[in-house]
């Protein structure tokens, strides 16, 4: 039976509703959905690639500094969208000094660069500068996915610049979704599996990388059912209330500012990793040097998600096999790859166990 318009009163309170959305609609300029406010304050830009230190919010408690770095599928603003959700926020209430890699928006002229420049080039280079500013000799690295990845690799070739590494909804295994239990998990090791190996080069070649609109639409397709409902029934919603509406349109913004990933690096993300699993293999090299993840011996925490549809926690579980040290911990949080972050029910729990687990390691 299909569905009947609203009549009478119901007619009445829809229409109230939407004139109201649209006064609230116009009156929204693009500067007023603000994502990654936290203020931070520049300190070395090397290319695109930025190193910031975000401004305290409290006495600092944790005295090593901490290094945030998110992947290149998408942009750190996911761990700062809104005040009342904000990893970052949440992490300097707690009393870090917390710092930021930002990759900025690559393009075809980063067509060349590889995870080996991003790793022994500008994390190495935002990790000196970090020790420098701070005095320290050794940092924390904490890495977010694709960030995750590339914290993980530094930390096996530089053991001596790390003191501890925080890891969140990050793949080390990429095959082990096949061992997942839950049949929602795994979708994009699935599809990047099948992927024809000169396909992705005739990709790289024609576009410089991976178009961000491209990785977008990927994402879309693995929940078509969230993608096409969110602008009518989610969006109506909230459509009249403004702080739920304002939450709405952060999350858009984020999706919407999806950079291109370069060239190179997306090469050997799509075909040494997801595909050839070299990690875990312990066949991945760096500049010239193999990966190691047996000698990663400084403490690591291990933060991924229940119901992941994008990371399975099988796929972020299994480094606890492969590092190099004893001090090893994990936190299982329910909620999916973006909903770690922005969701209320994990917020607190989420920063609260990194922050007690870098305090203890202080």
């Amino acid at each position: 039976m299909s569905p009947q318009a609203p009549t009478g009163d119901g007619f009445a309170e829809m229409s109230d509703k939407l004139l109201k959305a649209g006064k609230l609609l116009s009156a929204i300029k693009d500067a007023d959905v603000d994502v990654g406010a936290t203020p931070k304050t520049l300190v070395m830009r090397r290319d695109k690639v930025e190193l910031f230190r975000y401004t305290p919010l409290t006495e600092q408690k944790v005295k090593t500094p901490v290094l945030l770095a998110y992947g290149l599928i998408g942009r750190y603003t996911m761990a700062d969208l809104q005040e009342d959700r904000s990893l970052v926020r949440s992490l300097l209430r707690q009393g870090l000094d917390l710092w930021l890699v930002d990759w900025g928006q690559p393009n075809r002229s980063e067509r060349w660069l590889t995870i080996d420049d991003y790793v022994d080039d500008y994390i190495h280079a935002a990790v000196e500068r970090v020790c420098r500013e701070t005095g320290h000799e050794k940092i924390m690295l904490l890495g977010i996915c694709e960030g995750g990845v590339f914290t993980t690799c530094y930390a096996a070739l530089h053991p001596d610049k790390v003191k501890g590494l925080v890891l969140t909804i990050t793949p080390i295994d990429f095959h082990a979704d096949r061992d997942d239990p839950d049949t929602h998990h795994g979708f994009l090791n699935v599809w990047t599996r099948s992927l024809d190996r000169a396909d992705i080069d005739r990709l790289v070649d024609v576009y410089g990388g991976l178009p961000g609109e491209f990785m977008s639409s990927v994402f879309s397709l693995m929940t078509p059912m969230r993608s096409l409902t969110k602008y009518n029934i989610d969006l109506i919603d909230v459509i009249d209330d403004e702080a739920k509406l304002m939450n709405f349109l952060r999350m858009e913004k984020w999706l919407a500012d999806r950079p291109a990933h370069p060239g190179e690096a997306a090469k050997q993300w799509l075909k040494d990793l997801y595909q050839d699993n070299k990690l875990v293999k312990g066949e991945f090299e760096l500049s010239g040097r193999r990966v190691d993840l047996s000698k990663l011996t400084a403490p690591v925490l291990n933060v991924f998600a229940l119901n992941d549809h994008i990371i399975p926690p099988t796929c972020s579980r299994a480094l606890g096999a492969h590092v190099g040290t004893k001090d090893y911990s994990e936190i299982e949080l329910p909620g999916g790859h973006v909903g770690l972050f922005v969701s209320s029910k994990s917020q607190g729990s989420l920063s609260k166990g990194i922050s007690e687990w870098l305090s203890a390691r202080d």
